[in-house]
């Protein structure tokens, strides 16, 4: 997948575009941007997806990143995607014009256009759909995704995550909710009671769900392996910030410094304050039993994997 940071970078040849945030790409953007994919063959042209970092509600609203950028990116490789060009999004850009938006899609030469039918963009959201047909005639508004009668959105997706509910994220999502970060040392304290943990270093922003689960962990070298992840404070130990802990069943190496993908599979509990490091030791006894029956009972569809993101 090819990856742009202007318009202005990618060359001439014609392209078939989806523009927006894709914030989280959600059931409803895995539905547009396979319809982008069809077009895209349909004008034996490459599909391209025209997106912001960050998200305008990031921005606009200080809400917690579903997703960084370097993991919408991989997500949209997954997706099949062939080019996407990455706009920062800043309050500068916010106050552009619709006029400067749609000069800025004309450099990308789009010969078809897929994008939410409640797309809007320019100052004071003054751009429609109407308009982008400056640009095409051949363009696509999709309908809303819905799920149970409900829309599919980003802010679903965040209070579902705000709650720990990960399995509703993840029938929101099309797949498990996920952080990346790279392992760094902690205190070790893990590794003393028999659970050593990995510490994962997650980006400042990051929404992550409160509380204790079942979890795969994707390695550097591709190996998906169960474990059982913490967020929270580690009140039982006086813990002074949030962490993202993850202990891996049934698995011994050094992961320090390396890169890996958490899965949110299931939640067991809340974090809880114990009374000592003995009553911890035998909670998490339970929790790794716990984990491993909802691990072992957990279908795993083939697109969830994601074995190269």
């Amino acid at each position: 997948m090819l990856i742009y940071q202007d318009a202005r970078d990618r060359p001439r040849t014609t392209s078939v575009l989806a523009i927006g945030s894709f914030d989280g790409l959600h059931m409803g953007h895995k539905v547009l941007l396979r319809k982008l994919n069809e077009m895209a063959r349909q004008h034996e042209a490459p599909s391209v997806v025209y997106t912001f970092d960050q998200p305008t509600r990031v921005l606009l609203h200080g809400a917690p990143y579903l997703y960084t950028l370097a993991e919408k990116l991989k997500l949209l490789d997954l997706l099949g995607v062939d080019e996407v060009v990455t706009v920062p999004f800043t309050l500068a850009f916010a106050q552009r014009s619709s006029e400067d938006f749609i000069a800025e899609l004309r450099l990308l030469n789009p010969t078809a256009i897929v994008v939410g039918e409640d797309f809007r963009f320019g100052h004071d959201r003054a751009g429609s759909v109407a308009t982008l047909r400056l640009l095409t005639g051949d363009l696509l508004a999709m309908p809303m995704y819905s799920l149970d009668g409900h829309p599919v959105h980003a802010t679903r997706i965040r209070e579902a995550l705000q709650n720990g509910q990960v399995e509703e994220a993840r029938r929101l999502l099309g797949r498990p909710y996920s952080a990346r970060g790279v392992v760094v040392r902690g205190q070790a304290l893990g590794r003393k009671i028999g659970f050593p943990t990995a510490n994962v270093a997650i980006s400042e922003g990051k929404l992550l769900p409160p509380g204790v689960f079942a979890s795969r962990v994707l390695l550097p070298d591709g190996r998906l392996r169960p474990g059982m992840a913490n967020v929270g404070w580690r009140p039982t130990v006086e813990g002074d910030d949030r962490r993202l802990e993850v202990n891996l069943l049934d698995f011994s190496g050094d992961l320090y410094g390396e890169e890996v993908r958490v899965d949110f599979i299931a939640r067991l509990r809340g974090e809880e304050r114990f009374a000592g490091l003995e009553a911890l030791t035998e909670q998490l006894r339970r929790d790794e039993a716990a984990a491993r029956a909802v691990l072992a009972s957990t279908t795993v569809e083939p697109d969830e994997l994601g074995l190269r993101g």
